[in-house]
């Protein structure tokens, strides 16, 4: 068998759709509607652009080159090791899985415990139970199809289906004013924003799961698990802007309703206790839990496949243990904190891995140029950690000083212009080194 049967391909997409699906993709939509406003779909269509396109592409583009260690070692075999081992370490147990307990926690119980004074206490026993469920799932790598793709997944998309019909039913209001850089340039803080769901660099990873899903269902050809794995990452991007369009409309209704908000659950509490009271509450709790224990599961699997191949002598369900044990010790963290920390590692290796992929699309015309990879990462690494650096207020007067002479700097995209210029300067310097070696 070299083809997935219809229901096994959606099984597969929804899978990966839920590995995506997690604490950030459910606060930042909302958030991004409330803050938007009238321009809620501009900044939709960059939003969507660095949190579904690119991610999407991350998959395809992995997939056709045989894994991520194959792809970013065209840069170099050294970075593929570092940046490889950089990424699962931000998705891993640094911050995404701590930031799926957290987020779940302060959505499924801390607005049932009003004035309990013992809500320290409640996150360790909460994080505790939520790793033990997560790491139960997780052992078992290709079995996850069958249990979030078959029952969590739809359980999740029904649940937001309800809250999104309540709102075109029912209205609470209409769209409000866009606010702070929403009014300025919405495509872009968009696009900007979407760096904070953490999907593309996840996307470099989820491949590995999603092949062993594939294989489990009798696909052993090289080249169809690829094909597959590509038609799975097309439907769970068209679910993906399904969702994110549904949960921005939401957003938007809630900012112009009932005001500002801090972030995107107090923008999504806000609109279900109008539509549903407390029930309302309830829902939303089940979404929280349900989008946050797929995300965990995932990668929890894909950092523990990971490592237990470069470090074989420590077995996949120990590092799993491993990674379930640290990531609920730093939940305890706080929500707060832990994107405190994510927003500069992300602006670091996000244009990376976004050059990265695109780079993979055009191998075929650069392959021969071998100075590309490494020139064009280079100069985007420079301003994207130059960057990083600035926004955790640790300034290097030179490098900030010339950074700010780059076009679309100040806004976090001057990565842009150097990977271009990167591109042709790898090109002239392999021309120029094989023309002396001839």
């Amino acid at each position: 068998m070299n083809k997935l049967s219809k229901n096994n391909l959606i099984l597969i997409s929804l899978t990966l759709f839920s590995m995506f699906f997690g604490a950030g993709n459910l606060i930042f939509p909302p958030f991004l509607g409330a803050q938007a406003g009238t321009n809620t779909w501009i900044a939709m269509i960059g939003f969507c652009i660095s949190a579904i396109g690119f991610p999407i592409l991350g998959v395809i583009a992995v997939a056709k080159s045989g894994g991520l260690k194959n792809l970013a070692g065209r840069v170099h075999p050294m970075f593929a090791a570092i940046f490889t081992f950089l990424i699962y370490l931000s998705i891993g147990p640094c911050l995404a899985i701590p930031r799926t307990a957290s987020t779940s926690f302060e959505m499924a119980v801390v607005p049932f415990m009003s004035g309990n004074s013992n809500l320290n206490l409640m996150q360790i026993i909460y994080s505790v139970i939520f790793f033990c469920i997560a790491l139960s799932l997780a052992l078992y790598p290709d079995k996850l199809t069958d249990r979030l793709g078959k029952i969590l997944t739809p359980c999740l998309l029904i649940l937001i289906f309800i809250v999104f019909i309540g709102c075109l039913i029912t209205p609470v209001g209409k769209y409000g004013l866009p606010l702070n850089e929403y009014a300025s340039h919405p495509l872009i803080k968009g696009f900007m924003d979407g760096y904070l769901t953490m999907d593309t660099i996840a996307a470099l990873n989820f491949g590995i799961i999603i092949s062993l899903n594939i294989k489990a269902k009798g696909i052993q050809e090289e080249g169809s698990i690829v094909k597959e794995t590509i038609k799975a990452g097309l439907i769970a991007g068209l679910v993906l802007l399904l969702v994110y369009i549904s949960l921005a409309h939401v957003g938007a209704l809630s900012g112009g309703t009932f005001g500002n908000s801090t972030n995107g659950a107090q923008s999504l509490t806000s609109i279900v206790y109008a539509l549903y009271g407390k029930y309302g509450i309830i829902i939303l709790a089940v979404i929280f839990a349900i989008a946050c224990l797929n995300t965990c599961v995932g990668l929890i699997s894909c950092c523990s496949e990971y490592f237990s191949t470069i470090i074989p002598s420590i077995s996949y369900k120990k590092w799993a243990y491993f990674f379930a044990f640290v990531s609920m010790i730093i939940s305890n963290a706080g929500l707060n904190k832990i994107l405190e920390v994510s927003v500069p590692v992300l602006n670091a290796i996000y244009p990376i891995a976004i050059v990265i992929i695109l780079l993979s699309f055009i191998h075929n015309l650069i392959k021969n140029y071998r100075f590309v990879y490494p020139i064009t990462i280079l100069m985007t690494g420079l301003v994207s950690i130059t960057y990083a650096l600035f926004e955790s207020k640790i300034s290097i007067p030179v490098l900030t000083s010339l950074a700010y002479k780059i076009p679309f700097y100040s806004v976090g995209l001057g990565w842009i212009i150097p990977a271009i210029i990167g591109i042709f300067v790898g090109m002239i310097i392999s021309i120029s080194v094989n023309k002396r070696t001839l």
